[in-house]
């Protein structure tokens, strides 16, 4: 404990966890000639517990080629490449969405390669948190830890929001202790920026800074509207623009995670770009934004649907869109088998069309790889709560030499039942050498054994 301790202080700079925002509990509200001036300290009193400090620790492992001339003195047993530790620590913010379970939210980016993981508690507690997954593209990661008397966030719809509602930033920016700063939502659908795979950003004048990743930006009702991402700072600091990932989008990603340990990234199956003014005219359309559609993939969710190559998709469940980035980045972070209503402009008339969202194959196979390294090659889905039911077995793959064959059902791991993939992964998580399977194939069942 002393160690996981020097860890969070060094972290935090010599800063306290419980150093107390800008607002204080026992705050009087300022008056003028008798009457009550605005404040935010009513709302942040109950909102602050929820966002908390992470603190990590890690080793970065890079290689580098032993150059030929030093490598002929050493010999023909002289190693080909050179490989160098070198220890990190880094501070980040996270905000608790579910007090029950424990759940935090922050970025990955925050997370990434650390082998100790830290949450300081708005009330001086330090407890280690376990990484329940993450996703590299949209930036997200889910964490959990064991605690009582924790506060939440409510979430509020992002997709609500408009240029100009009022947005509070909150987070532990420079090992500070937590920090309150306010502004705007300044634009929003921001992408092409480079800095995520999947960008679709909430776009804010709220202060933002290195240490503020992972925190919360929430509404003036105290309800989370973001996950604090990144700031656009030429000089090192804040400029007024900074970014955050929408809270409907990071929702979508971790019910993902909670239920399958990974990200089920949605597919529709088309190529495209963003509607240019010259693309506009040319179709005879007024409207100056959606994503125009170059190529639909055969037999994809969107061929199914009836989008076509020209299709102009403007809008995604009712919610207007602003470039074809946007709608690549909203459609992956649904999750595959999502049912999606997209509008669009076909020959200047506008037409609406539902699909359900396919699945990578390849993202698939790499997610029955995380559950163990034996089922890499296979497609998992739950089978109506009655198992997991292979559905795919890709050839000469780790599950094809387990024995896995597509209509496999696994209804057990050793002497324990699984009834879904969150399950399977659970039963599979601290398992040491040979495991059984149990499976049901066609009207039998059987046993087989993953080393």
């Amino acid at each position: 404990m002393k160690t996981k301790l020097s860890l969070l202080s060094a972290a935090l700079l010599g800063a306290t966890l419980s150093i107390t925002p800008i607002v204080s509990q026992a705050a009087i509200p300022l008056a003028v000639d008798g009457q009550e001036l605005p404040s935010l300290a009513p709302m942040l009193q109950k909102t602050t517990p929820a966002v908390v400090a992470v603190a990590v620790s890690g080793t970065h492992v890079s290689k580098q080629k032993v150059p030929d001339a030093f490598r002929y003195f050493f010999g023909p047993n002289a190693p080909r490449e050179q490989v160098q530790e070198r220890p990190f620590k880094g501070l980040g913010s996270g905000v608790i969405i579910d007090a029950d379970e424990g759940y935090i939210v922050t970025n990955n980016h925050v997370i990434e390669g650390a082998d100790e993981i830290l949450i300081g508690l708005h009330d001086g507690r330090e407890i280690e948190a376990k990484l329940i997954g993450a996703d590299a593209e949209s930036d997200i990661a889910l964490l959990q830890i064991k605690a009582k008397n924790l506060t939440a966030l409510k979430r509020a719809d992002s997709d609500a929001l408009q240029v100009g509602d009022f947005a509070v930033a909150i987070g532990n920016p420079f090992g500070l202790g937590q920090t309150v700063t306010s502004g705007i939502v300044s634009a929003m659908g921001r992408s092409g920026l480079g800095i995520e795979m999947l960008e679709n950003f909430i776009q804010t004048d709220a202060a933002i800074n290195s240490g503020n990743s992972g925190g919360a930006l929430v509404n003036l009702n105290g309800e989370l509207i973001g996950i604090n991402t990144a700031i656009v700072a030429p000089g090192g600091g804040n400029v007024g623009i900074g970014f955050a990932i929408p809270a409907n989008m990071a929702n979508n990603l971790v019910q993902q995670i909670i239920e399958h340990g990974e990200v089920r990234r949605g597919v529709l199956g088309v190529m495209g770009q963003d509607l240019t003014s010259e693309l506009a005219k040319g179709f005879g359309i007024e409207t100056q934004h959606g994503g125009f559609i170059n190529e639909v993939m055969p037999d994809s969710a969107a061929d199914k649907a009836g989008i076509k190559v020209g299709d102009i998709i403007v809008s995604v469940n009712g919610r207007s869109i602003k470039s074809f980035q946007e709608l690549r980045a909203k459609v992956a972070t649904m999750g595959a088998g999502s049912k999606v209503e997209f509008g669009l402009i076909r020959d200047g008339d506008k037409e609406t069309v539902t699909a359900v969202l396919g699945e990578s194959t390849q993202a698939a196979e790499a997610a029955a790889g995380s559950v163990h390294p034996m089922l890499q090659g296979a497609k998992l889905e739950t089978a109506n709560s009655s198992g997991v039911a292979i559905t795919e077995v890709a050839q000469g793959s780790p599950a094809a030499m387990s024995g896995l064959i597509k209509g496999d059902i696994i209804v057990g791991v050793n002497r324990t039942k699984v009834s879904n993939l969150k399950a399977l992964k659970s039963a599979l998580e601290d398992q040491q050498g040979a495991v059984a399977l149990k499976i049901k194939r066609d009207k039998t069942s059987l046993y087989l054994i993953l080393r």
